[in-house]
């Protein structure tokens, strides 16, 4: 009799693990392509940012690619980032996408620095708290021009403890806001002077500090991401010598980096200029962000 229980429970444990095996796992739903528009990281109306996420997308393999734009940190938006943003999709559709704004720093005496970093700051964290809901990784590239390269930059070197940044891209972005104020000194009109003190609302003699702490060159180490840098020979907004500077700090850091130096463009490049570089940047990625 013993025998038989024992038997009998072998033959339904077998039959349990038989329909076990034969019940089919349901597949992995792949996710669709989805954006969100002027989604707000902060209380200000300017703080807002424009998400892509790509189809097919995974908190393993999907790195983002967060955009920032220029206008001198006075001016500006982010709609004119979206061609970046929609010629890099074409490109490598892989990458999801924040393409934000920051405030903007008028008359010296409101959203001066460091305003647009901690902008940059707070967009990035509340997007990187938001990953498992967007199924992506945590892997940033920031990509920025002018001012917003400026931004990239300083967040990339100075505000990423954690080393999400694996590589940022910089379009003719300042670097040393001191060297920039030295430079305005030799000016018969003081321009460049001018727009920093309306941006930090100091001088640098009132307050060094501020213009220091605001250079992303200041805070390049040998762990910082690798930097390509993208630089017109004829601008005559932000001094070719910027990026040398970068270069040279890089290299004596020993960090990887790529300098892209264009003899006939100006500050902003023309249509040939942007898809040379555009075309660049993808190899540089596909090396270093894996």
């Amino acid at each position: 009799m013993r025998q038989l229980i024992v038997i009998c429970s072998l033959v339904l444990l077998f039959a349990s693990c038989n329909r076990d095996s034969l019940t089919p796992t349901p597949p992995t739903e792949v996710l669709k392509p989805v954006s969100y528009f002027d989604v707000s990281y902060g209380t200000q109306e300017l703080q807002k940012m424009d998400i892509y996420l790509p189809g097919g997308r995974s908190a393993d393999s999907t790195k983002t690619i967060v955009v920032i734009h220029g206008g001198a940190w006075i001016d500006g938006d982010k709609s004119e980032m979206t061609f970046v943003v929609d010629s890099i999709r074409r490109r490598s559709p892989k990458f999801a996408f924040i393409n934000l704004n920051y405030r903007l720093a008028y008359n010296g005496a409101s959203n001066v620095f460091p305003s647009q970093e901690l902008d940059v700051k707070a967009a990035i964290e509340y997007y990187l708290a938001k990953s498992t809901e967007y199924a992506v990784s945590k892997d940033l590239i920031i990509l920025g021009a002018s001012a917003g390269a400026h931004l990239a930059l300083l967040h990339s070197y100075k505000n990423d403890p954690e080393k999400h940044v694996k590589a940022v891209v910089d379009f003719f972005g300042p670097t040393d806001l001191v060297a920039m104020w030295n430079e305005g000194a030799l000016q018969l009109f003081d321009i460049i002077q001018l727009g920093l003190i309306i941006v930090t609302g100091k001088s640098y003699t009132d307050d060094p500090a501020i213009y220091t702490q605001s250079s992303p060159i200041n805070f390049i180490t040998p762990q910082s991401p690798p930097t390509i840098a993208l630089q017109g020979e004829l601008d005559d907004i932000v001094n070719p010598d910027q990026t040398t500077m970068l270069i040279d700090k890089l290299n004596s850091k020993g960090v990887s980096n790529q300098f892209v130096s264009y003899p006939n463009e100006g500050h902003g490049f023309s249509d040939a200029g942007n898809t040379d570089a555009l075309n660049k940047i993808i190899p540089f990625l596909a090396l270093h962000v894996k």
